[in-house]
This record gives C-alpha cells, structure tokens and sequence, in this order.
C-alpha cells in the first residue's frame, strides 16, 4: 500500500498541473496538488531551475568565446601595426613605444573613471604591494614583446612564441594549482611539437631577439597566471585597476630605463618623426596597447590564463602564414610546413576541448513516504 502511494505521489510529480478555473471544485483539489508538489520540491531541482543552470551555462560559452575572439583580433592587429612601426620604419626605440602604451592606459582609465563610465579602487599606500609582482611582469611583458618583434622576422618570432604554452601550463600548476587533463596536455603537446619540428629548419640566428622572446614568453605565462590571480572576485580592484595601477607604478620605472639606455637622443634625430603615417601608426600602436592589455584581462577573466596563451598562439599562426608571403624572408621547407599545420590541428582541437560546455548533471528525484 505503502509502495504504491509513493508510485502515484511520483507520477503526480511528473507530470504538469493544469488548472481548470472553471470549476470550484477541481480549483480546490488542483490548489492541494500544487501545495503538495510545492512542498516536496522544496529540496529537489525543478525544471525552471535546470532551465536556469542550461541558460547561465550558455551565457558563459558566449562570453568565453567573444573575449577570446576580441583578444584574439586585437593582437593581431597590433603585431602588424608594432611590426610596421619598428621594422618598416625603423623607429630606433621599442621602449619608446611601451612608454607610449603605457601613457595612453592611464589617460584613458583616469578620464573614464572621472566620467563615470568606469570603476575602480582610490589608491591607498597597500595598493602597490597588493599588486606585487604583477607591475613588474607587466612592464617586462610590454617591453620584450616589442623587443622580439623588432629584432625577429615575423615567421621567426611566432614561432618561437609557441613555447608560451608549455611555461602557461607550468605557471598553473605551481601558482594556481590546476592540473590539465589529458585532452588538454595531448592538444598542448600537439602544438609545442609541431612548433618544434618547424622550428629546427627555420631558426637563424640572433642571440637579443631569442632573448628577448623567451622573456616574453616566460613572463606572458606569468602575467597571465597572475592577473588570474589578482583578479579575485572577492577583492574589489577588477580589471582596469590591475591595468591603471600597473601602469602608474611602472611609468617612472620605465623613464628612468630609457633616459639610462639614451633611447630619447635616438628618437629626436629619427627621420621619419614628423612624418604623418609614421605618426598615426605610433598613436595605434599606443592605443591598441591599451585595447590589447584590456582584452587580455578580460580574455583572462572568463577563461583560463592558459587558454588565454593558446588564443595568442592561434594569432600568431595565422600571422606565420602572413609572414610567408609579406616579409619576403620565409624559405620553404617540407619539415617546416608540416610542422606548422600539426601546430595549427594542435590549436583547434585545443579550442573544441576548451570552449565546448560541460553537460549539466542529471540528478533523480527520490521521494519518501
């Protein structure tokens, strides 16, 4: 009898109340179903809330994929436009030109949060050792990433740029504690491999610019596990105070570098100084550095920093493919293109295993009588 209660009481769960409102009599009986059903879903997931959840999970993919997608074109716009200022035209000083993004972040967050359109903290003497080590890692990444891209051709340097991932992958597991799974450090692999095998038949040789892009890509993994990091949901500095108040406190670092390394002799006797492309290029490279940073943190936000390196490697591949018909200095070799197309598959796959939803949790419904 027992059993069979509690088999009628779950086949009424199940099934939808209507509710006729032309009749007292089955209002009142329909009115009991509903107090019973309303009381023994108290503690179990009705369908509104699995409606909820497959929204909120929906919601998350879109705003994962258009950061990615954001981060992904602004840094490949600003490859090609940095890549025009201190190659094309040999402009003399590449931490000229971080000096220049850095500038045009502070104008711009400081104006937006006088007009409102933004938030973020008031300083107070705590801020800039809360913020430690991220300034530094900041500044460094700025500037050995211009640096790379002005002493490397641009097959060169995307190739080497490649070995972010794996320092990403390390940085993670050390600083935040996360570990990969086997989809992830398979696809990883893929890519690190494939830039391998194309680099070994593709390396010149140019100690600086090798330098200058294994910092870049060390401290890429670095800043991008830490600005994970710093920005927890619980602390109230946010986005574009992590990007104010690293600029802030490393403008002055940065002067004092380039008056000691006489880059500003340099530039007064440039040649094409006042020449006017020469001019709009440098103020998009100065802005687009801020863009850039900006949608690197958010980019950050919504996804793993390692997710976050693989796009900007995903960049820098199509960028390889530009620098075989653009630069003019790429030199076909089988071992080479295979290598970069086992690289790119590496990508892709990376990306499906990434950005594919997690399937919701089904859970049973269980009554007692």
């Amino acid at each position: 009898m027992i059993a069979s209660s509690s088999k009628h009481l779950t086949q009424e769960q199940s099934e939808p109340l209507l509710i006729n409102t032309s009749d007292d009599e089955e209002d009142t009986t329909n009115s009991d179903i509903l107090h019973k059903n309303h009381t023994s879903h108290k503690d179990t997931p009705s369908s509104h809330t699995k409606e909820a959840v497959s929204l909120v999970n929906y919601d998350t993919t879109i705003a994962k994929i258009s950061t990615a997608l954001f981060y992904a074109l602004c840094s490949l716009f600003i490859t090609i436009v940095n890549k025009s200022v201190l190659t094309s035209y040999v402009f003399p000083s590449f931490k000229i030109v971080a000096l220049g993004q850095l500038l045009t972040t502070v104008v711009v967050l400081y104006v937006g949060k006088k007009l409102r359109f933004i938030q973020f903290p008031n300083y107070h003497r705590n801020i800039f050792f809360e913020l430690m080590p991220l300034p530094f890692i900041y500044l460094g990444n700025m500037v050995f990433g211009l640096g790379g891209t002005k002493e490397l051709s641009l097959p060169m340097f995307t190739m080497l740029r490649r070995f972010s991932i794996l320092m990403t992958m390390i940085a993670e597991y050390y600083v935040l504690h996360i570990v990969p799974n086997r989809s992830v450090k398979i696809t990883v692999g893929m890519m690190i491999g494939g830039a391998v095998i194309a680099a070994l038949n593709d390396l010149g040789y140019n100690f600086q610019g090798y330098v200058f892009v294994l910092l870049n890509n060390f401290l890429t993994a670095v800043n991008g596990v830490y600005t994970k990091k710093k920005l927890d949901p619980k602390k109230d500095m946010g986005k574009y105070g992590l990007m104010f108040y690293s600029s802030v406190f490393m403008l002055p670092v940065t002067v004092i570098f380039i008056y000691l390394s006489d880059d500003y002799a340099k530039v007064l006797e440039y040649e094409y100084l006042w020449d006017m492309w020469f001019q709009i290029q440098f103020i998009l490279s100065c802005c687009m550095g801020f863009i850039l940073n900006y949608s690197i943190m958010l980019c950050t936000q919504y996804n793993s920093a390692l997710t976050t390196t693989i796009i900007g490697c995903l960049k820098n591949i199509l960028l390889t493919y530009l620098g075989m018909f653009i630069g003019g200095d790429y030199v076909y070799s089988v071992n080479n293109f295979i290598g970069i197309n086992i690289s790119i598959i590496g990508s892709i796959l990376y990306t499906i295993v990434t950005f594919k939803p997690a399937p919701v949790k089904k859970q049973t419904v269980t009554s007692v009588i």
